[in-house]
């Protein structure tokens, strides 16, 4: 599908090239919700809220270099929803196009019942057609449609949570 990749837990020297790639998707106003570059040290409390067994944070890695991540991060925060998690896979701009996504997707899904996780979320907004029919291909539903909550460079943007039931 793609040529070889490998995925490993992130370390906090990843960090830097993590927000790199997280950075280079806010001037497109397609992926994030942040409309001004977020800095290595702001995102120190979010790195630490991961852990591999439950909540894990992945660079992906081609040739030597990180070209993706992809994170589980907690459902509302509630004991109740521990069964519940949001997962954000972002690539570097050199890679998006050419099925890596699906390969992340997949192993994201694959690796539910080792974490736990019931249920899978994502927060995408509406106008993301890639990642829209991304997640579709994979069985993702429209959970919930939040009209017009979000506002890029003065248009109004809708944000859908699209779900799957994992096992």
């Amino acid at each position: 599908m793609y040529e070889a990749f490998t995925i490993r837990d992130a370390e906090i020297n990843d960090l830097p090239k993590i927000v790199d790639i997280y950075n280079s998707t806010i001037p497109g106003r397609m992926v994030t919700a942040d409309l001004e570059p977020v800095s290595v040290e702001s995102r120190m409390q979010w790195f630490n809220e991961h852990s591999p067994d439950l909540r894990p944070l992945w660079a992906v890695e081609m040739n030597g270099e990180i070209c993706a991540w992809v994170s589980f991060q907690s459902f509302y925060g509630r004991p109740a929803y521990n069964a519940t998690a949001e997962v954000s896979i972002y690539i570097h701009q050199d890679f998006r196009g050419k099925k890596l996504g699906k390969s992340l997707i997949q192993r994201a899904l694959d690796e539910c019942p080792r974490l736990g996780i019931k249920t899978m979320l994502g927060f995408i907004f509406g106008h993301n057609e890639p990642s829209l029919r991304l997640f579709s291909s994979f069985g993702f539903e429209k959970w919930a449609h939040f009209p017009n909550v979000a506002e890029l460079d003065g248009v109004e943007r809708d944000l859908l949570i699209l779900g799957k039931r994992v096992y």
